[in-house]
């Protein structure tokens, strides 16, 4: 069996792809989200990694959830309800909690349709491009379903609390111009652009220190809730973290080397 995960790295950018291309990507396999935890903790334990690029193997992104596995009726689609509300939180809901951990910057290249949960997953990165070829759907209502991964979070954080309700409520496919439009994505390529566009940014993240891109994601990732007042107190409380590092030290004399004094 294929690895659900594959994962490689080129120096400190490290490329996931989501594998399953015989299920549509999806990403509510056990033996996905156990692998995309790992593949999230051992690169926070790696300061050699400084960026992270997600992509979907074929045609799609991801399908999100296994359509089949819901119609058969098989694995926690055949749960009882209180089974099945614990199958999510023990199941899809670990990919949020994961990443909300994760210290590394993510790009989703978002190579195709991303549906339901892919759409979410999508919307769980710090950045996303799109190839032209790229399409997204908050579609669960389509089949009398709900976010049940988090994506009534993330989505309206996206691209605003309207155009998440109108995503959400008709379930419509979102082109990848209309995608750029709204501001879900930050740039739509040619689709054989796709990877070399995500690269290209990746390694203009990762040529700036590792704790300091760590730090400024945290930093990030609690403004979106944080008041105004516990963000700075955050920010003075890692601020002197970085000006005692020596990285900093060392750019501080190029800059000073450079005549920029």
């Amino acid at each position: 069996m294929n690895a659900p995960l594959t994962i490689e790295t080129s120096g400190a950018v490290q490329v996931w792809t989501i594998n399953l291309p015989e299920m549509g990507n999806a990403i509510t396999d056990k033996a996905f989200i156990a692998a995309f935890e790992e593949a999230v903790d051992a690169a926070n334990g790696d300061n050699g990694i400084r960026a992270v690029v997600l992509t979907g193997a074929g045609k799609i992104f991801s399908a999100g959830g296994n359509v089949k596995e819901m119609a058969d009726r098989e694995g926690m689609f055949g749960l009882e309800a209180i089974e099945q509300r614990y199958a999510y939180v023990d199941g899809i809901q670990r990919i949020p909690r994961a990443l909300a951990r994760f210290e590394i910057p993510l790009i989703a290249a978002v190579n195709g349709a991303a549906i339901g949960a892919g759409c979410d997953l999508a919307m769980m990165c710090d950045i996303r491009i799109a190839s032209e070829r790229a399409s997204f759907a908050e579609s669960f209502v389509t089949l009398g379903l709900i976010p049940g991964d988090g994506g009534s979070w993330f989505l309206q954080r996206a691209i605003g609390f309207e155009r998440a309700a109108e995503m959400t409520f008709t379930g419509d496919r979102v082109d990848a111009a209309t995608a750029l439009e709204w501001g879900l994505v930050s740039r739509v390529v040619p689709h054989d652009e796709l990877l070399p566009a995500a690269h290209a940014l990746a390694e203009r993240i990762v040529k700036n220190p590792s704790h300091s891109l760590r730090m400024a994601k945290r930093l990030l990732q609690e403004s979106r809730t944080g008041l105004l007042e516990s963000t700075l107190a955050m920010a003075a409380a890692m601020q002197p973290l970085a000006h005692h590092d020596a990285e900093h030290e060392r750019r501080i004399a190029r800059w000073r080397s450079e005549g920029k004094s």
